[in-house]
C-alpha cells in the first residue's frame, strides 16, 4: 500500500508539500497541486483520515451554515463553496436554520463537537447582534449578512448601493409610488430597506414599506393585502429576495395585474425565471459564484493564518434591466 512518502517522491516534492495539498491548505502551487494529485491517482493512495485526525485533532470537513436552502442564492453559493472544497480535498458538511436562533445554536455546537476545521456562516440577526469570533473554538467566515461594526471575517454584497440602484432606476423611469417588500429577520433585508429609503429620500418621495418573512408564500399573500387595503395600484413594487419577488408575482396575477403596463416590478436575485417569463424582471444580480468562492477562499486562508487580521470581501450587484420596470408608450 502506497504511503504519503511514496506520493511525496513519485511527484518530486516535499511530504510537507504533499500534506498540505491533501489538507486542501494554501500555500502551495497549482503546478505543485497537480503533481501531487496524480501521483495521488498513479499510486491508488489514500491517506490514513482517521491518523491524521488524532494528530491534528480537526478533521478535513468544513461547515455550511445557511439560513434558508430553499433559497436559490444560498444553493448557488453553497454550489461555489463545495465545488472548491472538493477541488482541495474536503468535506462540506450543509446545515440549514430556517433563520431560527435555536437551530443556528445547536448546528454551532455541532460543528464544535465534529471538530470541524471551519465554518461558513450566514447569521441571524440575533447572532449577528453579539457576535465574537473569539467565542468559537473553530475559524468562521460570515456570508450574506454582517454589520458595518462587526470583527468578522466577511463576504458580503453591498446591499445598500445595490439596494439603491435599483431603486433609482425606477425612479428615472418616471415611477413615484414605489412599495418595498423586504425580509425583516435579516441584516440583509434592513440594509437594503436602507438602501430603498435613501433614494426616495433623495427624490422626495414617501417610503411604502412592508416587512415580512422572506418566503415565497408570505409575500403572494402580503402583497394581496396590500392591495386589498389601498384602492391605489403603486407604481412599482421592488422585493428584497429572489423568494420574495417570486411571490409578488404569483399574488400580482392572482390580483390580474400585469407588470409593467399596470405597475412595474423589480428585486434582487437573477433566477433564470427571472429571464424566461415574458416581459423579463429587472433584478439586481448577485455575484454569487464569487461570494462563494470568497468565503471559502477566506476561511482557508483563516485556517493556516489564524493571527491574520480581520478581513471583509465586499461585492458589487450588477442592475439586470429589463421589461417588467419600464413603463410602457402612452
Amino acid at each position: 500500500m502506497a504511503r504519503i512518502l511514496d506520493v511525496a517522491k513519485h511527484a518530486g516534492v516535499s511530504v510537507a508539500s504533499v500534506s498540505r495539498v491533501l489538507a486542501g491548505l494554501p500555500g502551495v502551487s497549482e503546478v505543485t497541486r497537480e503533481r501531487v494529485m496524480v501521483s495521488v491517482k498513479a499510486l491508488d493512495y489514500h491517506p490514513d483520515l482517521a491518523a491524521r485526525r488524532l494528530r491534528s485533532r480537526k478533521t478535513d470537513t468544513l461547515g455550511l451554515i445557511v439560513s434558508d436552502i430553499r433559497n436559490p442564492y444560498f444553493t448557488e453559493v453553497s454550489r461555489a463553496i463545495e465545488d472548491v472544497a472538493y477541488a482541495n480535498g474536503l468535506r462540506v458538511l450543509l446545515c440549514n436554520t430556517d433563520e431560527d436562533p435555536e437551530k443556528e445554536n445547536f448546528y454551532l455546537d455541532m460543528m464544535r463537537d465534529e471538530n470541524v476545521a471551519g465554518v461558513i456562516l450566514s447569521p441571524t440577526l440575533a447572532l449577528l447582534s453579539r457576535y465574537r469570533a473569539a467565542d468559537y473554538a473553530f475559524p468562521v467566515v460570515l456570508v450574506d449578512r454582517c454589520e458595518s461594526n462587526s470583527d468578522a471575517d466577511a463576504v458580503v454584497l453591498d446591499n445598500v448601493d445595490a439596494a439603491q440602484r435599483l431603486v433609482q432606476h425606477l425612479v428615472d423611469n418616471g415611477h413615484r409610488r414605489i412599495a418595498f417588500f423586504y425580509g425583516a429577520a435579516s441584516a440583509t433585508g434592513r440594509q437594503r430597506l436602507q438602501g430603498y429609503q435613501n433614494t426616495l429620500a433623495a427624490a422626495g418621495l414617501t417610503p411604502i414599506s412592508q416587512a415580512l418573512k422572506p418566503t415565497t408564500e408570505e409575500a403572494r399573500v402580503m402583497i394581496r393585502q396590500y392591495l386589498e387595503r389601498h384602492r391605489q395600484v403603486p407604481d412599482a413594487v421592488v422585493a428584497s429576495s429572489g423568494l420574495i419577488l417570486l411571490g409578488l408575482v404569483e399574488g400580482l396575477r392572482e390580483a390580474n395585474l400585469r407588470y409593467p403596463d399596470d405597475l412595474a416590478l423589480a428585486g434582487f436575485d437573477d433566477m433564470p425565471w427571472t429571464r424566461v417569463v415574458t416581459p423579463g424582471i429587472t433584478v439586481m444580480a448577485q455575484p454569487t459564484a464569487d461570494i462563494g468562492r470568497s468565503a471559502i477562499e477566506l476561511l482557508l486562508a483563516r485556517i493556516a493564518q489564524p493571527a491574520q487580521a480581520m478581513r471583509r470581501i465586499v461585492l458589487r450587484g450588477d442592475l439586470c434591466i429589463r421589461g417588467s420596470s419600464i413603463k410602457p408608450a402612452a
